[in-house]
């Protein structure tokens, strides 16, 4: 079975630091992961014709199928070790409501949070989690 595969933007300094907390609580190896702007995740967005310039949102790519913004997070959360499972139970707010929250954070991530000037380089340590 392929692995879950997590895209996320790879400059955002939020994203970068969620991806670290998935990583660090992922004991099962569970997750691969790329950035929107790799190869891997450029392909992606234009074979689902999304758009391919815009890096607001975690798209969760499980099989042939893919869920984005806060329902992406609540199904990482799901997979993660200790009590972190627990948080999928936000699950039941309707997701117009989740995803108005996750847009708010989305719009001002930069502003927040900052951004790097390019993309995470894994160590070797991660390397092998890592599309492309």
């Amino acid at each position: 079975m392929e692995k879950p595969i997590l895209l996320f933007d790879g400059v955002c300094n939020l994203c970068n630091s969620t991806v670290q907390f998935v990583l660090k609580r992922d004991k099962k190896h569970y997750f691969k992961f790329a950035s929107l702007q790799s190869n891997y995740g450029q392909l992606f967005l234009k074979k689902n014709k999304l758009p391919t310039s815009i890096y607001d949102t975690f798209i969760l790519i499980e099989g042939n199928s893919y869920t984005i913004k806060s329902s992406a997070i609540l199904k990482v959360f799901k997979q993660l070790s200790s009590l972190w499972p627990v948080l999928y139970i936000f699950i039941i707010i309707p997701k117009i409501i989740r995803d108005t929250l996750y847009n708010i954070i989305a719009k001002n991530r930069y502003h927040f949070f900052g951004k790097k000037d390019s993309c995470m380089i894994p160590d070797k340590e991660i390397i092998s989690r890592f599309m492309d």
